[in-house]
């Protein structure tokens, strides 16, 4: 079981679908890279992801997401503008066709 988040944690979603002439590999980079930004920006209390395998036929083309948990709305602002996240955009967002994001506070 996982322990409590902290009262005002902000969950980050981030909805993908790569380009089709991502290979396997370059979207394993692009994971090892975004899970890189935990340990260079302060405030990220976790991060997971996975690949759509859902049988309901609903994803719209997104076909990964990715969640990162902050400690606060404050962290997560701090991660927006951050030089390390805006570093990870320019040199792996090459490989996306679309990105959909949404932020929520979770519910007790």
């Amino acid at each position: 079981m996982s322990q409590p988040l902290p009262t005002g944690a902000v969950r980050h979603v981030v909805m993908c679908r790569f380009r089709p002439d991502a290979s396997p590999e370059r979207i394993a980079e692009f994971t090892d890279a975004f899970r890189g930004l935990t340990v260079k920006i302060p405030g990220i209390l976790a991060f997971e992801w996975g690949a759509n395998n859902s049988p309901e036929g609903l994803e719209r083309g997104i076909t990964h997401l990715y969640l990162l948990t902050f400690e606060s709305a404050a962290a997560r602002d701090t991660y927006l503008p951050h030089p390390e996240h805006k570093l990870f955009g320019a040199t792996q967002g090459g490989i996306l066709e679309q990105v959909q994001v949404i932020d929520y506070c979770p519910a007790a």
